[in-house]
């Protein structure tokens, strides 16, 4: 992996990059059927273009960059597919993490962990200690993640600060809810990217993607390349982000 600075062709429209891109990796198993290969080798190859998307977000300014690695209800796939999703993880770990680390990249994984191997756990762990530090970009990879599980999560932690005395069910927002969802700590996804022809988010991200712009491609996951990045980049700077507002008011607040 080299990251480098942002592309000189990028920096006249810099502000427009999308500070928080998610990904919805989808099409691995159809790309392999296609080729007449098992899907497991859809899932190889998809790992490859996360490696190249973590390096392209990078260079072009991304700040944060989240994935859908292993949804809660990927549990239902067949038996030897999620036995060689749990390898390709612990392999990509052994693989990337200095990689990352190298380049800056802070790891996060975001999800419900405790459902994983300790071996896997473990690992994952270490990598996000690891990488804390790093400011370059912030990588976060979902797994075992569900959007549903995720606002179920937050309000359980805040029941649990009403039981206990520590907060009245008045205070109880969305501001402070938001502070309980995963990522919290990062700006919310400005562009969520589909690959694969399906026109769905999937559980994903339900809370974080309120205002997010979303793009479909029919590119399945493991053709998708920088090329195709930038021209959902390009579809995402032709669009206006208005907020609730009208278009009358967003131009007034550019001039």
């Amino acid at each position: 992996m080299k990251v480098q600075s942002s592309a000189p062709d990028l920096e006249s429209v810099q502000s427009s990059i999308p500070r928080h891109v998610a990904i919805i990796m989808d099409g691995n198993n159809r790309w392999a059927r296609q080729r007449g290969l098992r899907g497991v080798e859809g899932h190889k190859q998809g790992a490859k273009t996360v490696r190249d998307t973590v390096e392209n977000c990078a260079r072009a300014g991304v700040e944060v960059l989240t994935v859908y690695a292993f949804s809660s209800e990927n549990w239902r796939r067949p038996q030897d597919e999620v036995n060689a999703l749990m390898n390709l993880f612990l392999e990509a770990l052994a693989d990337e993490v200095p990689d990352l680390h190298k380049n800056g990249i802070r790891l996060v994984f975001i999800g419900d962990l405790s459902a994983f191997s300790d071996e896997l756990r473990d690992k994952m762990q270490q990598a996000m200690k690891q990488t804390v530090g790093n400011k370059q970009m912030v990588f976060a990879v979902a797994v075992n993640y569900g959007g549903q599980w995720d606002i179920a999560n937050a309000a359980q932690q805040l029941a649990r600060q009403v039981k206990s005395g520590g907060l009245e069910p008045e205070a109880i927002s969305p501001e402070l809810l938001q502070q309980k969802v995963a990522l919290a700590e990062f700006p919310p996804p400005d562009l969520c990217i589909r690959t694969g022809g399906e026109h769905r988010i999937s559980n994903f991200l339900l809370w974080q993607l309120a205002y997010a712009e979303l793009y479909f491609t029919d590119v399945y996951w493991p053709d998708f390349d920088d090329a195709a990045l930038h021209e959902a980049f390009a579809d995402y700077q032709r669009r206006q982000r208005r907020f609730g507002r009208t278009s009358e008011q967003v131009e007034a607040s550019q001039q």
